[in-house]
């Protein structure tokens, strides 16, 4: 009993700690200290980077997205409520998350790639098992998928959004964000498929 009592209560000084420590960064970002923008680079940069690259293939692609995110922070940091551990967090990734749509939507005749409905249909759709399969190979799977697919499976999956709001943010029908998204878990499923046995074939 006491020993669970020193262990919530070291849990919440933890929390309470990091709570604090973000709220602290978050004051001194406000004031548009140098030293304060290091630091959130320096521990949200990787981060970050691996969220574009879900949803962009190319290396430069990620590198200009992010950069051109910081400043997008940079500049709107006083539009930034603080809610809580982890608000800042999910503050940034959204900012990423929409610079990288805005990318993709600049980059070519991204609507009509979405909005293609002649596309068959994959035969009986099945989940995609990504079990043991390590998270490197999964993202390289994920990128491999057309910009339509990956990018509708990317807000579905990772950002939870709806169809709907996926409909909106993309400029596109809501069918054709939902049509997208089954035949990306199809292609996955098919990827996934192809992955294993080629694993299993070199233990064979």
């Amino acid at each position: 009993m006491h020993d669970g009592f020193i262990a919530s209560h070291w849990r919440w000084q933890q929390h309470y700690m990091e709570e604090s420590k973000e709220q602290i960064l978050v004051t001194h970002l406000l004031k548009k200290e140098e030293a304060a923008w290091k630091e959130l680079f320096g521990a949200y940069s990787r981060n970050l980077s691996y969220v574009c690259s879900r949803y962009l293939s190319e290396k430069e692609d990620v590198h200009d997205v992010l950069q051109n995110s910081f400043i997008k922070m940079f500049r709107s940091i006083e539009s930034f409520e603080y809610r809580g551990n982890g608000s800042l967090k999910a503050w940034m990734t959204r900012i990423t998350v929409n610079e990288s749509l805005k990318h993709i939507k600049e980059k070519g005749d991204f609507k009509s790639a979405v909005e293609v409905d002649d596309l068959p249909d994959i035969p009986n759709e099945e989940e995609p098992d990504f079990e043991e399969i390590p998270r490197d190979d999964i993202m390289m799977m994920i990128r491999a998928l057309p910009d339509g697919y990956r990018t509708v499976f990317n807000l579905y999956v990772f950002e939870k959004k709806s169809h709907k709001e996926i409909a909106v943010l993309l400029g596109i029908a809501e069918n054709s964000s939902a049509s997208q998204f089954h035949r990306a878990k199809g292609l996955l499923a098919q990827k996934i498929k192809e992955f294993k046995m080629s694993k299993k074939a070199q233990y064979e």
